[in-house]
C-alpha cells in the first residue's frame, strides 16, 4: 500500500499525460543524440582584421581535425594553417582553439576559427566547412537556443544576452549585462524553489494528513509563505515600468501652440537642423523622430504640429497624430511663447493655474483622436492629454525678448517642472538639460540598483498571472484545498514559464527532501 500510494503521489504531482510524456523522452532523446553541428561567422560580416567562425556540436572535432590537421589543447589558443578538406588547398593562417563540451558556450563541443576578416577569407572557410558531412549553418539565434537547451542560460540570460548585442547606451549596457549575469534568473528562481516548497507541503497535505508526521498548522504555514511571495512579486511589477522604458528607449514629445519653437527645440537639442524651422505657422505637420543618446539613456525625442483650430484636413491630421503621440508619451513638453502667454504667468498663482488656462488655449478636445472629420473646439482641450502624461516639463521660450524679472516669480517654486530658455540665445538651455536628464533618470532608474529591472512585457505577463494564481489560492485554501494546490501549480508554471523550466519532477524532489515520505 505504501508503494501504491507513493506511486499515486508520482503520478500526481507529474500530471502528465501518456502523450506528454512520450514527447518529453523524444526531447530529451533529441537533445542527448540528435544534435546537428552548426556553423557559422560569429563576428560582424564587414571588413575588419579578424573574424570568428563558431562550429558546435559532435562533429566539431571533425571539423578542426579535417581542415587544421588536428584537435589543438583545449582552451589554449593555438597557430594553425587551414586547408579545404577536398582540393587541400591553403585557406589560411589562423588562431583555432577548443572548447570540449559541456564547458562550453553552448554546452557541445565547440571550436573557434580566428581568421583574417577579408570576404575572401571568410567565405573559402565556411564553403569549406560546409563541405564536410553532417555539417549544417546555423539559423539565427542557434548558438544561444543550444545553450539554453543544454542549461547553459535560461531564457532571462538569453534575453539579457539579446539586449546586450543591441545596447546602444551605456546605461542599456548595464542594465543587460546585469540580466544576463543572472540577476533576474537568481530572483525567480527563488521565487519559484518557495512556491514549489509550498506546493509540495500542499500535495503533502492533501495524501497524508492523517498520518502523524504532517504537521497540523502546514496550510497556515503554507498560507503565509505564499502571500508574502504573492506581495513580493507586486512590489516588482509595480516599478513603473522602468526597466522596460530603459530597454526600449524613452518617448519624449515636444507639443505646443504653431510658432512657439517647438521645431527650434529639438534642433537645439539634437545641435543639428532635425526640423525645419519657418515663421509660418503650421510648418511642421507631421511627427519628426530623433532618436538620441541623453546621458546614456535612449530617447526618442517627436517634434509634433502646432496644436490649434484649422480646416486645412492635411493639418488637422497631423494635430491628430500629435495627441495620440502626447497620449502615449512618456515625457511631454509643452513649450510656450512668455511674450504671447507673459500676462497670464504673472497673474499665474500656481502652475496647475497656468495649465488650467493654458489648456483651453490649444482647442483639442478627446473628440478629435476619435472622430477626425469633426470640428476641433476649445472646450476642455488639453485636460484629456495632460492628465494621460505621466511626465510633463513646461518649457518658457522666447525669454531673450522679454524681461527675466516677468517669469521669474512663477519659475520660483516650480524649478522642476519648468523651465525658461531662449532658442535662439541659449539662454536657460543648459538648465532645461539638466531637467530633463534628472526625469528621464527618474523614469528609467539606475539598473544597477537594488533589485534587478523587469524588463521584458513577457515577463510581466506571466507574473500578472502567477499573482492571479496566488490570489485565487488563498481565496480556495479555505473551501477546497485539491483546487487551491492546482492553483499553486498554474502558479509556478507561470514563474517557470519566465525562465523557461517548467518541469514537474522538481515538486517531487522538494516532497522527497523534506517530508522523507515512507519513514
Amino acid at each position: 500500500m505504501q508503494a501504491f500510494g507513493m506511486f499515486c503521489l508520482i503520478k500526481k504531482c507529474l500530471r502528465l499525460t501518456i502523450p506528454e510524456r512520450i514527447a518529453h523522452a523524444q526531447k530529451v532523446f533529441c537533445r542527448s543524440y540528435g544534435t546537428r553541428t552548426i556553423y557559422a561567422l560569429s563576428s560582424g560580416s564587414t571588413k575588419c582584421a579578424v573574424a570568428v567562425l563558431r562550429v558546435s556540436g559532435p562533429k566539431s572535432a571533425v571539423a578542426l581535425q579535417q581542415i587544421c590537421g588536428g584537435v589543438p589543447k583545449m582552451r589554449k589558443a593555438s597557430l594553425r594553417r587551414l586547408y579545404d578538406p577536398i582540393s587541400k588547398e591553403l585557406l589560411d593562417k589562423s588562431l583555432v582553439l577548443w572548447f570540449p563540451g559541456p564547458q562550453s558556450f553552448t554546452g557541445e563541443d565547440c571550436a573557434e576559427f580566428h581568421v583574417h576578416g577579408g570576404p575572401a577569407v571568410i567565405k573559402s572557410v565556411l564553403t569549406a566547412l560546409s563541405s564536410i558531412p553532417d555539417m549544417h549553418p546555423a539559423q539565427p539565434g542557434e548558438f544561444t537556443k543550444q545553450a539554453f537547451l543544454n542549461g547553459k542560460l535560461d531564457l532571462t540570460e538569453v534575453e539579457g544576452l539579446g539586449d546586450l548585442i543591441h545596447a546602444e547606451t551605456e546605461v542599456q549596457r548595464k542594465q543587460a549585462l546585469r540580466q544576463m549575469d543572472g540577476d533576474l534568473k537568481v530572483l525567480y528562481s527563488n521565487w519559484r524553489t518557495r512556491l514549489l516548497k509550498c506546493l509540495a507541503n500542499t500535495e503533502a497535505f492533501i495524501d497524508f494528513h492523517e498520518e502523524e508526521n504532517i504537521e497540523d498548522d502546514i496550510l497556515e504555514n503554507v498560507f503565509a509563505d505564499t502571500s508574502s511571495l504573492n506581495d513580493e512579486i507586486k512590489k516588482h511589477l509595480n516599478d513603473n515600468r522602468q526597466g522596460e522604458r530603459l530597454r526600449d528607449g524613452l518617448n519624449v514629445v515636444i507639443a505646443g501652440e504653431p510658432n512657439v519653437g517647438k521645431s527650434s527645440l529639438l534642433n537645439s537639442i539634437c545641435q543639428r537642423p532635425a526640423a525645419i524651422v519657418s515663421p509660418i505657422a503650421g510648418t511642421t505637420r507631421d511627427i519628426v523622430e530623433t532618436a538620441l543618446n541623453i546621458a546614456g539613456y535612449p530617447v526618442l525625442f517627436s517634434d509634433t504640429a502646432g496644436l490649434r483650430e484649422t480646416n486645412d484636413p492635411i493639418e488637422k491630421e497631423g494635430v491628430i497624430r500629435a495627441v495620440k503621440r502626447v497620449m502615449s508619451s512618456d515625457i511631454t513638453i509643452f513649450v510656450v511663447d512668455v511674450q504671447k502667454q507673459s500676462q497670464m504667468l504673472q497673474e499665474a498663482v500656481s502652475l496647475k493655474d497656468f495649465l488650467a488656462y493654458y489648456k483651453n488655449i490649444l482647442g483639442l478636445t478627446s473628440e478629435t483622436e476619435n472622430n477626425p472629420s469633426g470640428c476641433v473646439n476649445k472646450e476642455n482641450q488639453m485636460a484629456l492629454v495632460i492628465d494621460n502624461s505621466s511626465e510633463m516639463l513646461v518649457v518658457l521660450n522666447k525669454i531673450d525678448l522679454i524681461e527675466f524679472s516677468s517669469v521669474s516669480k512663477f519659475l520660483n517654486g516650480n524649478e522642476d517642472h519648468v523651465c525658461a530658455v531662449s532658442c535662439v540665445t541659449g539662454q536657460g538651455f543648459d538648465d532645461f538639460m539638466e531637467n530633463l536628464v534628472k526625469k528621464v533618470k527618474l523614469l528609467c532608474g539606475d539598473p544597477l540598483q537594488g533589485s534587478p529591472s523587469l524588463t521584458q512585457a513577457r515577463h510581466r505577463h506571466h507574473l500578472g498571472k502567477c499573482c492571479l494564481q496566488l490570489d485565487q489560492f488563498a481565496h480556495m485554501l479555505s473551501h477546497d484545498v485539491v483546487m487551491a494546490a492546482e492553483r499553486l501549480r498554474l502558479a509556478a508554471g507561470e514563474l517557470g514559464q519566465v525562465t523557461g523550466a517548467v518541469s514537474a519532477e522538481d515538486v517531487l524532489d522538494v516532497i522527497f527532501r523534506d517530508f522523507c515520505i515512507g519513514k
